[in-house]
């Protein structure tokens, strides 16, 4: 989620000022002087940013839209696990904050704003375009869908990151000088179409994935086919205002000049280690046999702030988790709010909600009312709250974890099995398992199974003895029991004597919050059953079992039972999110089948609503730690240097979303205990921020500026006599 600015604020200021990356200077000399663009009703506002905006709108709601159901999808199409689903989406988030320094490069050194815009958007469209065919079940294996989704989205990275720092600045270009107010104006106005595209788009798009179904199944291919169209319709609103931009053409890249003069400094330095040669104030100093004072002094000031830049990482760590683990943590939940069934990957929309709720009430209460308390609430000071904020957001997400694990299956491990049993007959029965001591009491004839009960093995496999005792008779059957395996002994009455089947059930909840039911005929014919319009399932007679099937949570009281005597109603009840069923056919009775239903898997029993917490934690967090940052960053650099400052802080998300990655693929562990590792990290990079934010000294980079002349002009003689020494040597 990207902050909204609002009003004429440092933030907007900052975004303004960051143009200087992405924005042209007029150059020296005989240039042709840029065409005003038509006014909107007679305003200072420029035709032309009605249609930057609504392409931004559109860009947003393509790039959020397609996001918001990417963990799904790797989950449920591609069948990955979910340490894989995590490192693959957070791979991704990593690369389009890695690639606006690309896109920034070549709109300032070689293309321009205007046609890296273009070009890029069209890249743009072809990878969401790819992503979309590569979504559709019936083309190809799952390598072509694999090959085809991988290829899209580093497209789609390429285009969405190296656009970004171009449209705003391109933006900011369309104004003259002079209207300074309209164009802060025009910022806010900017980055609410921003926010506004996430909020729609996280919304729409899981109920396009979930609620329409296509191909037989959840439709990704028309998830990912929106946000192409809305991409497509950026590309052409930002072609058709063409005529009425001011463009201006590249002039170098302040962001290379800095990485340049900063890597001569190091170099010059490790060239003259000699203690003959007198050593000097500061390590950038090595840079100004090339390099002009001032460009030094400039980046002597961003490098203090960036050195403040290095702990932020793991905040945004754990903030992109909002579109992978909790979107995973949401499956296994109740997501009935009684007039709506909100989908799991739809809870991302409460964060863009939020912030737009926040930014008000912190700008306009909160933070006046701390004023009020006489309490020095400084940058650094909001910006660690910001960070307890979200640490306190993964507790809450750790809490709720371990609650939904209480209706898990329990965990498997070598040599040793779990087990239960369906007495289907008429009367009791005792069941006995060679040197086992499992089932000491009857069990009751349609008695609801209790827990599984475990078995261990020799091996990863053995076979069994067991002992049903019915009314004085007592029968022996052998069955072979493999390692991690989970098992239904079903006892049923069949041609007037007392026999068993031992099935396979389910080893874990169902993905997704699905519900997974299956079927055992306990006719003497066989039987064909239709749950819904889509699920066809055959039925042998003489108790035999059906293969799972996943439907959506519903009830089900339409259902046809079909025999040889006709067609029967059939009704299941409520399927519930994440539940696992058997279900019996007893007989057929006055134009309905008779069934009884057990649950095998307890339904999802933690309410959704219980993550609303940590999203309000972590959104306010973010508004603290976001907005505050860049503020802050805002008022400690010159105003040459915003841009690098700007570059950093998307490095900063990229590099946090690496940090996801390497802990999902290098540390797999138990999903709370992951999210108490990260709440943990967290705590302690926020006492590393605030120690060295302690010894911060803020200063206006102004002063520092006349300062640093002044220290120049003091020592310039000294300096000079240093290069000559230096040439002799």
């Amino acid at each position: 989620m990207e902050i909204l600015p609002s009003g004429d604020t440092p933030l907007t200021r900052f975004f303004e000022t960051c143009c200087r990356y992405f924005r042209d200077d007029p150059p020296k000399g005989d240039f042709p002087v840029q065409k005003k663009s038509p006014k909107l009703c007679g305003s200072n506002y420029p035709l032309s940013i009605a249609f930057i905006v609504v392409n931004e709108f559109c860009e947003r709601f393509s790039y959020y839209g397609m996001r918001a159901v990417l963990t799904l999808y790797f989950l449920s199409f591609f069948h990955w696990d979910e340490n894989l689903s995590t490192a693959v989406y957070h791979a991704f988030s990593a690369l389009c904050y890695f690639t606006p320094v690309i896109g920034a490069i070549m709109a300032d050194s070689w293309l321009g704003k205007y046609k890296t815009i273009i070009y890029l958007s069209i890249v743009y469209v072809v990878g969401h375009l790819i992503k979309s065919v590569g979504a559709i079940p019936s083309l190809g294996n799952q390598v072509v869908h694999v090959i085809l989704s991988m290829v899209g989205l580093f497209l789609i990275a390429l285009g969405t990151g190296g656009i970004k720092p171009c449209v705003s600045a391109f933006g900011g270009d369309q104004f003259e000088e002079e209207h300074t107010s309209e164009r802060n104006k025009f910022f806010s106005i900017f980055y609410l179409s921003i926010n506004a595209g996430s909020l729609i788009s996280t919304f729409v798009t899981p109920v396009l994935r979930g609620d329409v179904k296509c191909f037989g199944e959840d439709c990704y291919a028309l998830a990912f086919g929106v946000p192409a169209a809305l991409m497509v319709l950026a590309l052409v609103v930002f072609i058709a205002g063409s005529g009425l931009y001011r463009k201006t053409p590249p002039q170098g890249n302040v962001l290379l000049e800095v990485c340049k003069c900063i890597g001569f400094a190091i170099k010059n330095r490790l060239k003259n280690r000699s203690r003959q040669i007198p050593k000097r104030d500061h390590w950038l100093d090595w840079a100004s046999e090339k390099y002009s004072k001032q460009l030094i002094g400039e980046v002597k000031m961003v490098t203090r702030v960036l050195f403040l830049f290095i702990p932020l990482p793991m905040f945004w760590a754990l903030f992109d988790q909002q579109g992978s683990r909790w979107t995973l943590q949401a499956t296994k939940m109740n997501a009935d709010f009684g007039i709506y069934v909100l989908q799991p990957d739809q809870m991302q929309f409460l964060n863009p909600l939020l912030i737009l709720v926040f930014i008000p009430v912190f700008d306009l209460g909160l933070y006046p009312l701390i004023n009020m308390c006489k309490f020095n609430f400084t940058p650094i000071r909001k910006m660690a709250t910001g960070m307890i904020l979200a640490g306190m957001a993964f507790g809450l997400a750790a809490i709720v974890e371990i609650k939904i694990n209480e209706t898990d299956m329990p965990r498997l491990v070598p040599e040793e099995s779990l087990i239960r049993v369906l007495n289907l007959a008429k009367n009791p029965v005792q069941v006995t398992i060679q040197d086992r001591d499992l089932f000491q009491q009857p069990v009751e004839a349609f008695q609801n199974p209790a827990e599984y009960s475990k078995l261990i093995l020799n091996g990863e496999q053995q076979s069994l003895h067991f002992t049903l005792q019915h009314q004085g008779l007592s029968l022996a059957f052998n069955y072979t029991v493999k390692e991690k395996s989970v098992y239904s002994l079903i006892v049923f009455e069949a041609e007037g004597s007392l026999s068993s089947r031992l099935i396979t059930d389910l080893e874990a909840k169902p993905e997704n919050g699905l519900a997974a039911v299956r079927f055992i005929n306990g006719l003497s014919q066989d039987v064909n059953l239709t749950i819904d319009s889509k699920q066809f399932i055959a039925v042998q007679k003489n108790y035999s079992a059906s293969e799972y099937s996943l439907l959506e949570r519903d009830k089900y009281n339409n259902g046809k039972c079909i025999t040889e005597m006709g067609e029967f109603t059939m009704e299941l009840g409520l399927l519930d999110f994440g539940a696992s069923y058997t279900v019996v056919i007893t007989n057929v009775s006055g134009g309905a089948v008779k069934t009884w239903k057990s649950e095998d898997i307890k339904a999802n029993n933690v309410h959704m609503a219980w993550q609303l917490p940590q999203y309000l934690l972590i959104s306010a967090g973010e508004v603290m730690f976001s907005i505050t940052g860049l503020a802050f960053s805002y008022s400690q650099s010159p105003a040459s240097m915003k841009s690098v400052l700007q570059a950093g802080w998307l490095l900063t998300v990229a590099v946090g979303n690496t940090l996801v990655l390497i802990v999902a693929q290098a540390a797999p562990m138990a999903q709370w205990a992951e999210f108490v590792l990260f709440t943990v990290l967290l705590f302690a990079v926020c006492i590393i921020f605030s120690i060295m934010g302690y010894f911060y000294v803020s200063v206006d980079p102004e002063d520092l500026e006349e300062k640093e002349e002044k220290r120049e002009t003091a020592s310039g003689g000294n300096m000079i006599t240093l290069v000559t020494q230096k040439t002799k040597l």
